[in-house]
């Protein structure tokens, strides 16, 4: 054992620390002079040569670390994977919503009704529309102008009766003095747009308005007008399927009075004026037949 070793095991201080690596040889000398110094020096008592080779020690610690930090070994960052949506391509098609029953319709609220008019896959139509249509204006409204299925325009914007064709309806009931944006409900019997397979509007078949009819229904049913405008000869003879229309005749929906008259866009196209003028005359009839 050396003599510092000695020296320090007769104070209680225990062995000297040492760097496994990167030791400097220096630094365990100096501590071992300072210990030798100490000895010589006789005069101090051991609590405070103690106290002195602690303090050496220390010092000499602080500065090995310094000069001589640890490497720390870098984390590797994962590389983040290539965004792979391949598989999306491959996911089964979501389940189909639940359609619902004509019992199920009869039961809706307005909000649940244009829901189910948006979501709606009761015949084949969903299959080629680029929107729905439900109808538009006072929910409370005691008149209501009914046309038959959407037009292009319609289903573009998904309004009822936009553009000119509604401006020149709202001129139309101004005319007999009922106010358009407040007591007047417009819709369709069909929701969606009847196209064929060259993409060109259709009459609808017998299924597509018998699967329509309930969302109809249930819009009379939750508006109840006195009075019901048919717009177009396709509205007049749809809403009482097997009965012929007849301009210039009122006839009965429930308690609702039912009068015919031509599709605003029909109007739009007349450069003679008969049709305006005829279609007067039929706002005239339903007018005094609403009364008020």
């Amino acid at each position: 054992m050396s003599r510092s070793a000695v020296f320090l095991d007769e104070m209680g201080v225990g062995p000297l620390w040492r760097l496994r690596q990167g030791a400097a040889p220096e630094a365990v000398d100096v501590v071992a002079d300072a210990a030798v110094d100490a000895e010589v020096a006789v005069a101090p008592p051991v609590v405070e040569a103690i106290e002195s080779v602690t303090a050496v020690v220390t010092e000499v610690v602080v500065q090995v670390q310094t000069e001589a930090p640890a490497a720390v070994a870098a984390t590797p960052v994962p590389v983040a994977a290539p965004d792979d949506t391949a598989w999306f391509d491959d996911a089964p098609p979501p389940p189909p919503a639940r359609q619902l029953s004509d019992t199920d319709i009869a039961a809706l609220d307005w909000e649940g009704l244009a829901a189910a008019v948006a979501k709606c896959a009761r015949c084949d139509l969903c299959k080629t529309r680029k929107g729905v249509v439900m109808g538009r204006g006072d929910r409370q409204g005691a008149w209501l102008m009914l046309a038959s299925s959407p037009s292009r325009l319609e289903e573009r914007e998904g309004r009822a009766l936009p553009g000119e064709q509604g401006k020149l309806l709202d001129n139309m009931l101004k005319a007999i003095d009922v106010d358009a944006g407040g007591d007047v409900y417009i819709t369709h019997l069909l929701k969606c747009r009847p196209l064929d397979e060259a993409g060109q509007e259709r009459l609808p078949t017998e299924a597509e308005s018998a699967a329509c009819r309930p969302y109809f229904e249930r819009e009379l049913a939750l508006l109840q007008p006195r009075t019901i405008v048919t717009l177009g000869s396709m509205a007049a003879a749809g809403i009482n399927p097997g009965e012929k229309p007849v301009r210039g005749k009122v006839r009965q929906l429930g308690n609702a009075s039912l009068i015919a008259t031509f599709h605003p866009e029909m109007l739009l196209q007349d450069e003679t004026g008969k049709a305006k003028a005829r279609a007067w005359a039929d706002l005239c009839l339903a007018k005094s037949t609403h009364g008020g």
